[in-house]
């Protein structure tokens, strides 16, 4: 995969989401009236071997914005 979105920091926030979730329910919340909870922070990661090796050039901008870049 040449580029991808990735969300580590939801991965640890999702124990505690679920957690909070857990608790409203067992307190009579009912599940469909809960809300849809979706990740705040990506991360942009590139591996340029694989951009390579599909054809494809990777612009200097997208590269800088990188949080990870794999050579």
């Amino acid at each position: 995969m040449a580029c991808r979105l990735r969300c580590p920091a939801a991965i640890q926030s999702w124990s505690l989401l679920c957690g909070e979730y857990v608790d409203r329910i067992l307190k009579g919340a009912k599940p469909a009236d809960l809300p849809v909870q979706a990740p705040t922070k990506y991360e942009l990661v590139l591996n340029l071997k694989t951009a390579k090796a599909l054809g494809l050039e990777v612009p200097t901008t997208l590269i800088a914005r990188a949080d990870e870049v794999f050579e």
